[in-house]
């Protein structure tokens, strides 16, 4: 049965012997069976997140790491500085403050990305454990260079862990983690990754995981500590793992390194430009920063005035789904995924089914 194809910025198209793979017979996750896929999965999730250092599987959405990396990262009598350009960001700052942490929050205006001297002008208060850094802005389509953040704190506040939620960028995107000096970068699998929704990765840095033993009341079930202990004694997960989801994450992440991290890439890469290229023929604009768009998903202005969820409605009923804007920029932008499985000839299929919509529309595009 075919099914609308999906252009949103998560849950993403999933390969159908990803999807099969789900089908698999359960094993019980404390045999044998089950260890083998799990230390076979590992290696090359870690291939895939650049890193040599320490990788964990939850069976959780991003945000649930999110709340790993501040219970593990701020001690007592510490502050943690949110660095917020976004509907992520600031949930990552809601994150901060429910747990107990002594949050600072910045506001960067949305659209603009978060820049090293925005984290320097706040770090220099004083006082701060970590900093969070949305690198991939889902809800603005802004790419913040993390790589140059991570520069100016690892040299002036070597003190300071750098977290990173690379929820709807990692593996579209290089990010090496080990080359920046990262200390916890956080992803899910309905993203780039092209999975179902369900699992969260994260990339843990030695550093990391020192400053976890400084912090009391770290939580059982995120308490990277007690995940750690539970790889290295050769039991796999502390709790019961997501394992149809292990079965999928298994065969994506074949798929993914055969595909090859630079292919993969530059794929993301030329279909981001694909639509930015449909968007300014159409006379659109595009709402991030120049030069700080992301590769996984384009955030356009809707400087044409057009009725957006009419849009989203005719695309559906030419079996693709685009997404509006969302929250505050609900209709005044509009939101489309080039992430995960989705490629140019996708890309150019769904503007051909867009272009009908603005001729339909009376929306004259650029010659």
């Amino acid at each position: 049965m075919s099914h609308p194809k999906l252009f949103i910025p998560g849950p993403t198209e999933v390969a159908p012997e990803v999807l099969e793979a789900q089908t698999r017979p359960m094993v019980g996750h404390r045999n044998k069976d089950f260890a083998d896929l799990f230390y076979h999965i590992l290696p090359r999730l870690k291939q895939v997140l650049l890193t040599d250092q320490h990788v964990y599987i939850t069976a959780s959405s991003g945000t649930g790491l999110q709340e790993a990396a501040v219970r593990n990262a701020v001690r007592p009598g510490r502050k943690i500085l949110n660095m917020v350009a976004g509907a992520f960001a600031d949930r990552w700052n809601q994150v901060s403050a429910s747990n107990g942490k002594d949050a600072v929050r910045v506001d960067i205006a949305w659209g603009q990305p978060i820049r090293p001297e925005d984290v320097d002008a706040a770090l220099a208060a004083g006082g701060f454990d970590a900093v969070t850094i949305v690198h991939n802005e889902t809800s603005t389509g802004v790419m913040s260079d993390v790589g140059a953040i991570a520069r100016l704190v690892r040299e002036k506040y070597p003190h300071v862990l750098i977290l990173v939620d690379a929820v709807s960028s990692a593996s579209g995107v290089r990010i090496p983690f080990d080359e920046w000096g990262l200390d916890m970068l956080l992803t899910s699998s309905q993203k780039a990754f092209a999975l179902p929704p369900g699992l969260a990765f994260a990339a843990v840095s030695d550093r990391m995981l020192k400053r976890a033993q400084e912090v009391p009341h770290r939580g059982w079930y995120f308490d990277l500590l007690t995940l750690e202990k539970y790889l290295a004694a050769g039991k796999t997960t502390p709790a019961t793992p997501a394992i149809s989801l292990l079965y999928a994450l298994d065969v994506q992440l074949d798929r993914i390194l055969a595909e090859g991290l630079e292919n993969r890439w530059a794929r993301h890469e030329t279909s981001m430009k694909l639509t930015h290229a449909w968007a300014q023929k159409q006379g659109f604009e595009l709402f991030p920063a120049p030069g700080y768009e992301s590769r996984t998903v384009t955030c356009v202005r809707n400087t044409r005035g057009v009725d957006v969820p009419a849009m989203i409605a005719f695309a559906r009923e030419h079996g693709m789904i685009i997404g509006n804007g969302y929250g505050a920029l609900k209709n005044q932008t509009f939101r489309i995924a080039h992430m995960g499985e989705l490629g140019p000839d996708d890309m150019r299929m769904l503007f051909d089914v867009l272009d009908d919509f603005c001729s339909e529309n009376g929306i004259r595009g650029r010659r």
